[in-house]
């Protein structure tokens, strides 16, 4: 943003929660004078760096470490505390990027909450890290969905609390003033807010998240790739990534979370973006129920092929095992597919059933 005057980046960044001193560069923080991405856009000689020693294993989540459903009838107070980490790790074997997180994974772990629930919400920046760091969520009745009140410089810990006022699935992400960057880098996450009478019940849940990663590498280029301002600002990702890295919840990487045949599936998926739509698709099945935008409190769409999914929201489907084989998560927006790492696998194991489809005449 540092081609814009200031008083319209002021009137900008102010409308997307951040305060007059985060748009200062958090003056009088200790380490807010730290970030300064544009520097990053600098040509490097050589073009690539080698690949970098990585911090941890994976950054991609786990599809099915999220909460359990929520069984209670009255409200409470819940704590959540969460940190942020700015970590090396693999996009794809031999190619390492610096990510930032929140707990360490992409997306961010999945809070679960019920309508009147007050959240007591606790963010620490951890020690070491180079930015300052916050969080946004999109189910806050407040300044800056909380961004204001949770802004932490490296070593701080800040603690607000909100009502959950409205029920639904809901994108959270960091919203400093390079807030692009960082959702790019991994920043983002949902929080679920269940209706107070709770939703429907599946046999299973997943939870899955999309971004772009621009750097100044080509996807595949082994080594370490820097953030890319320019292609970032052209929108022309290297990667699109779903849980943070090139096909990780799949055979070949992780491995795919499975469901029997005859069982239903509830999927969280949230888009991070920072700028692109999903075109979000089920490979060998539909969606039997869509909520766009997560809004669980409408009726849902029925029989659905592929729903639009914006950058900076949700959206709640469900769908059923009628026969055996792999559902592959895609952005239908297909390059992204082939090109650039955007897929996940659910696998349906059990019996055939030759009367709903055959492989063979």
């Amino acid at each position: 943003m540092s081609s814009i005057p200031t008083a319209t980046r002021r009137r900008v960044l102010q409308a997307l929660g951040v305060g007059t001193a985060a748009i200062a560069g958090c003056a009088g923080a200790p380490g807010a004078e730290t970030e300064q991405p544009t520097e990053r856009t600098t040509p490097q000689e050589p073009s690539m760096n080698p690949a970098q020693q990585t911090d941890v294993d994976r950054i991609a989540a786990d599809p099915t470490d999220i909460p359990a459903p929520i069984d209670r009838s009255e409200p409470k107070t819940v704590s959540v505390e969460m940190t942020t980490k700015e970590q090396v790790a693999e996009v794809e074997p031999g190619v390492t990027y610096t990510y930032m997180t929140f707990d360490g994974q992409v997306p961010g772990p999945m809070i679960r909450v019920r309508r009147g629930d007050t959240v007591e919400l606790t963010i620490t920046n951890e020690e070491g890290n180079s930015m300052p760091h916050n969080i946004d969520l999109h189910a806050v009745r407040g300044p800056g969905g909380g961004a204001e009140a949770s802004m932490v410089t490296p070593g701080q810990t800040k603690t607000f609390r909100f009502k959950a006022t409205y029920p639904g699935s809901f994108i959270y992400h960091c919203a400093v003033p390079n807030l692009d960057m960082h959702i790019s880098s991994g920043m983002f996450g949902m929080i679920l807010v269940e209706p107070k009478e709770g939703l429907p019940e599946v046999d299973h849940e997943f939870y899955f998240g999309q971004h772009e990663l621009y750097t100044k590498g080509e996807a595949g280029e082994e080594g370490h790739h820097d953030f890319d301002v320019e292609s970032m600002k052209a929108e022309d990702p290297t990667y699109v990534l779903m849980n943070g890295e090139k096909y990780a919840i799949t055979p070949d990487g992780y491995g795919a979370p499975s469901m029997n045949v005859g069982e239903t599936a509830r999927v969280y998926f949230a888009v991070g973006g920072p700028n692109l739509d999903s075109a979000f698709h089920p490979i060998g099945s539909v969606w039997d129920e869509v909520w766009p935008q997560g809004a669980t409190a409408s009726d849902p769409h029925r029989f659905v092929q592929t729903t639009p999914v914006k950058p900076g929201s949700t959206v709640v489907a469900t769908l059923h095992a009628e026969v055996p084989g792999p559902i592959k998560l895609v952005d239908h927006a297909l390059s992204r597919v082939a090109r650039k790492g955007m897929m996940a696998v659910i696998n349906r194991e059990g019996e055939a059933n030759p009367e709903v489809f055959q492989p063979e005449g």
